[in-house]
C-alpha cells in the first residue's frame, strides 16, 4: 500500500515536526507522509476507556503468559523521515522488539485508538491505512459512544466488532479474552 497526499499541502520533515512547539491544550500532532494532523485533547470517556483497557490488557497478558510491553500515549512508531504516529496504546511483543533498532519503533503487534466523533474518520481511515502500510499487525478501534471495539487484523484483511456483553478476541494474541463491558465502566 502506498500513502499519498496532495502536492498542494505543506509538508514537514520529521525534524521540523519534532521542532514544533508543544500544544498548550493537550492536542496531539501526528505526521503522515509529511502532512501534519491535529487531534483534539481526549475527553473523560476516552481517558476512562484507556485506563480500563490498560488494566484489562495487562491482566490478560500476564494470565496468558504473553511477553511484551504495553506502551501508553506519547509512545510513537515511525517508519521514515515523514511519518510519525502516536496511538492511544500499543502492544509490542518481545519478539518484534528484537527485530527493530533500539530507540526506533517502526511497527507494533497491536495499536489501539479510542475514537470520538471529532476524530472517528481520521482514525478509521487515514490512521488505519497508515498503520497497515507500516506493517502493524492488528488495530483495535474503541468506540466510547457505541461501547464497542472493532478489531482489524491487517495481515488477513479481517475485521470483527465486539459489543458490550461479548469478549474481545485478538488473532495476534489468541489466548486473551477481555470483556468489552469492562472497558466502559
Amino acid at each position: 500500500m502506498v500513502i499519498t497526499t496532495s502536492i498542494l499541502v505543506k509538508t514537514y520533515t520529521l525534524q521540523e515536526f519534532w521542532d514544533l512547539p508543544e500544544s498548550a491544550d493537550r492536542s496531539t500532532f501526528e505526521l503522515i507522509k509529511g502532512v501534519l494532523y491535529l487531534s483534539p485533547p481526549p475527553d473523560e470517556p476516552h481517558d476512562d476507556a484507556f485506563g480500563n483497557l490498560n488494566k484489562q490488557l495487562q491482566r490478560a497478558l500476564d494470565q496468558c503468559g504473553y511477553i511484551g510491553t504495553i506502551l501508553a500515549p506519547r509512545a510513537a512508531i515511525w517508519i521514515d523521515d515523514d511519518t510519525y504516529l502516536e496511538p492511544d496504546l500499543m502492544y509490542i511483543s518481545d519478539e518484534l522488539k528484537k527485530q527493530m533498532k533500539p530507540g526506533h519503533r517502526t511497527r507494533a503487534d497491536i495499536v489501539v485508538d479510542i475514537i470520538s466523533p471529532s476524530n472517528a474518520e481520521y482514525d478509521r481511515k487515514t490512521k488505519s491505512d497508515t498503520y497497515r502500510a507500516m506493517g502493524v499487525r492488528e488495530m483495535w478501534l474503541i468506540d466510547t459512544e457505541k461501547k464497542e471495539v472493532e478489531v482489524r487484523l491487517f495481515e488477513a484483511g479481517k475485521t470483527a466488532v465486539f459489543k458490550s456483553g461479548e469478549s474481545l478476541r485478538s488473532e495476534v494474541l489468541p489466548k486473551i479474552e477481555i470483556e468489552v463491558s469492562a472497558l466502559f465502566t
